[in-house]
């Protein structure tokens, strides 16, 4: 990759990487450990044209953040577990009326203020289910600071071109953690925009679907009509509750995202040969997996490994794949036990499926990880 090299923290490579993405606003209420996301993009936001704007709290912010996406600006808010919880109603009404947003999760110790200087990773589950109804969830889990630079990119991406918010899920480690990475060139990594409409005012639809499952999206200010409402809609944006609208409404929402997995699933497969133990992990947890993953390939345990980039929409065949091959899979997570429910639902009683878990506000370290793999070899 070609670029400038810097020495950054993870929560500077989001804001670098959303403005390399094309983000122009930022609505957000500091709160640890995501504060540094609003502070470098409070500074570098109005040097480029940009708005940062520091709400009231969170919900506020995160209303914010659909009304600039609306005039047409690609828009961010970061935030930790309590104020992610805020955000839901919200979340959900980006989800009925299709605006497109980025919501960077931070992290850290719960329920309540919990810990907030300790890493989790105890908001998976929220980030699927946390607002109420059927919706489509989108979430990224990067596991460095490069990466977290590549997704966040990848984030905007996803967010404009399916129309939904798309939630990027740190922690306070990689959050905090200071590593080399390479800013790409202009022009290296594909930059999307959402879909805009090609027929004029007077024949704008706001949520026509005659030409495609994700409908073009007009800018507030620029002659469109549009009506927004959190309110089942037809396709003028007003209001319905006719079954026979309703249903494939909800149905194309979902749709938008299971017929796409081809460009939103991402997930790192190491396969060894023999191996009768698997593990997926994630984020930063499957940084101390790899740590104990070559310590007991060096003891003669050979483990498959699957990291999923992509948690929201899960890796699915991935997981099926790994549980055919393997009798038991271990899944480490900063947490009591969240995603662990996912692989056993994947597994299918073909895999035994055990955790390795922590809450306490430390990292799940190798020797916790190797400890576990001697104990099913």
């Amino acid at each position: 990759m070609k670029g400038r090299d810097v020495f950054y923290q993870g929560n500077e490579a989001v804001a670098e990487a959303a403005l390399y993405a094309g983000c122009r606003f930022f609505a957000g209420y500091p709160i640890t450990p995501s504060t540094e996301v609003a502070e470098f993009l409070s500074r570098r936001l109005p040097m480029i044209g940009g708005s940062f704007i520091q709400m009231e709290d969170e919900i506020s912010a995160m209303a914010a953040v659909i009304g600039a996406s609306l005039v047409g600006k690609k828009s961010l808010t970061a935030t930790s577990g309590p104020g992610y919880s805020l955000k839901m109603e919200n979340i959900g009404f980006a989800c009925m009326t299709e605006v497109p947003c980025v919501v960077v999760n931070v992290m850290r110790g719960g329920p309540s203020t919990g810990l907030p200087t300790g890493p989790s990773q105890a908001d998976v589950m929220q980030a699927r289910w946390g607002t109420h109804g059927d919706h489509p969830a989108v979430a990224l889990a990067p596991s460095s600071v490069q990466e977290i630079f590549t997704e966040t990119v990848r984030a905007f991406n996803l967010s404009e071109r399916l129309r939904t918010p798309v939630s990027l899920l740190t922690d306070e480690i990689i959050g905090h953690m200071r590593e080399k990475i390479t800013i790409p060139e202009e022009g290296e990594l594909e930059i999307w925009d959402r879909p805009r409409p090609e027929v004029p005012p007077e024949d704008y639809r706001p949520y026509d679907t005659s030409k495609g499952i994700i409908p073009p999206m007009a800018d507030f200010g620029m002659g469109y009509r549009w009506h927004v409402t959190g309110l089942n809609h037809d396709q003028t944006g007003f209001p319905t509750n006719k079954p026979e609208l309703v249903q494939p409404e909800e149905e194309r929402l979902l749709a938008k995202i299971t017929s796409n997995l081809s460009f939103i699933e991402k997930y790192e497969d190491v396969r060894r040969e023999g191996a009768r133990v698997g593990m997926i992990s994630y984020g930063s947890s499957a940084r101390s997996c790899k740590s104990a993953l070559s310590e007991a390939l060096s003891e003669g345990i050979p483990v498959d490994f699957l990291r999923p980039v992509t948690l929201w929409p899960f890796p699915e065949r991935a997981a099926r794949e790994m549980a055919d091959r393997v009798d038991v899979i271990i899944v480490p997570e900063m947490n009591l036990g969240q995603m662990i429910l996912e692989v056993e639902r994947c597994a299918g009683g073909r895999a035994e499926v055990v955790g390795v878990n922590r809450a306490d506000g430390d990292p799940i370290t190798p020797a916790q990880i190797l400890q576990r793999i001697r104990e099913v070899a």
